[in-house]
């Protein structure tokens, strides 16, 4: 047998899903403060889900105990695994004993367009019409957990309980069953969705996510930070809607205009905005 094949075991190359905590701060006080407000009112809805904590919007003086932030993640039951950091600050970061990880989210680096004076033209939300509803930003991710998706090698992947029938055409992937809960499917191009995305379910698309059906449980477009995705719903009632990472939970109710109405989201710079769809 070839010392490099085993029936035991495989060591391989690959992407793990993982949410991206992105520190912008070195007031520890601050973020405990801000992570307790924001999760005490669902505070199962990240429960066991893998992070890394992302220091490279960090001054370069600047410097956060990981071991803290490590320790304050698991108190809302995240499970830190590693840190994503500038070459310059691997010598500190190396310190907490976490492992050094890379990330493909361009979003995450200093240099990101974050400063002001960003380019905002051509972005869908430039023009947005006035009356459209904004979700007040406290219920968005203004701690910027960034959700990166590894690339697939197939145009759509799932994570499911049984089989759903997914086809996939000219990078749009084509889903005609419900999905129940703890159910995903992954799209790397547009996703359309002819039945009930449920409670516990997710949907993930690297474009557009259009649900023609109630959307109850998950729904992530542009994970790739792509700012001009969008979603589509015909019922919208969500655990979680997320374009290019900027997210929004059912910590704060939606508006009645909005809430199981069919609508489109999409992003307006750093803001969720949402407008009812006028299908007659």
């Amino acid at each position: 047998m070839s010392p490099r094949k085993s029936p035991f075991f495989e060591l391989r190359s690959g992407a793990v899903d993982t949410l991206l905590f992105v520190v912008k701060t070195t007031n520890l006080a601050e973020m405990r403060a801000e992570l307790t407000r924001r999760f005490e009112a669902t505070p199962e809805f990240f429960a066991n889900d893998t992070v890394a904590i992302d220091v490279r919007r960090l001054a370069e003086n600047e410097r956060v105990p990981l071991a803290d932030i490590a320790a304050l993640l698991g108190s809302v039951r995240m499970r830190p695994i590693g840190v994503v950091a500038d070459s310059a600050q691997h010598e500190w970061a190396n310190e907490a004993g976490l492992p050094l990880l890379d990330a493909r989210d361009p979003r995450g680096s200093k240099n990101n367009g974050d400063e002001a004076g960003e380019d905002t033209s051509g972005k869908p939300g430039a023009a947005a019409p006035q009356a459209a509803p904004q979700p007040d930003t406290a219920a968005q991710g203004q701690l910027q957990m960034q959700l990166p998706i590894p690339a697939q090698d197939e145009g759509a992947s799932q994570t499911a309980t049984e089989p759903v029938r997914i086809g996939t055409s000219s990078q749009t992937t084509v889903v005609d069953k419900p999905l129940r809960s703890g159910q995903r499917i992954y799209a790397k191009g547009d996703l359309v969705v002819l039945g009930m995305v449920s409670n516990g379910a997710e949907v993930i698309a690297e474009g557009n996510i259009h649900i023609y059906a109630p959307l109850r449980g998950r729904a992530l477009a542009g994970v790739h930070g792509n700012h001009d995705a969008r979603i589509f719903c015909t019922c919208l009632e969500p655990e979680l809607i997320s374009i290019a990472g900027i997210y929004r939970t059912t910590e704060n109710p939606l508006p009645a205009d909005v809430l199981g109405k069919p609508v489109q989201i999409w992003l307006d710079e750093e803001k969720l905005m949402i407008e009812p769809l006028r299908l007659t």
